[in-house]
């Protein structure tokens, strides 16, 4: 993927996980960083999972890199320690 698809990927991924997780974004440079962090972290879940991770820019990368970018956001809060988590 090109570094247009991987930013756009991530703003989208990392919007719709902060929206998931906090209910509100994080900032358009956190979203994308957190999707693209993301993406990164749930391809290796679910290559660990034995399924397929990121595979281009495709709706299977996009919930793979929100399912990631939520996993990140539960980590941040639990280390942090701020914020608020609503489920």
């Amino acid at each position: 993927m090109s570094i247009i698809a991987w930013i756009i990927l991530g703003l989208i991924s990392g919007f719709i996980a902060s929206k998931i997780v906090n209910k509100t974004g994080e900032g358009l440079f956190i979203d994308i960083v957190l999707g693209i962090v993301g993406a990164v972290a749930g391809g290796y879940l679910f290559q660990l999972a034995g399924s397929t991770g990121v595979t281009g820019f495709n709706l299977w990368s996009m919930f793979v890199a929100i399912i990631g970018a939520i996993v990140v956001l539960f980590v941040k809060h639990a280390i942090m320690g701020r914020g608020e988590i609503h489920t």
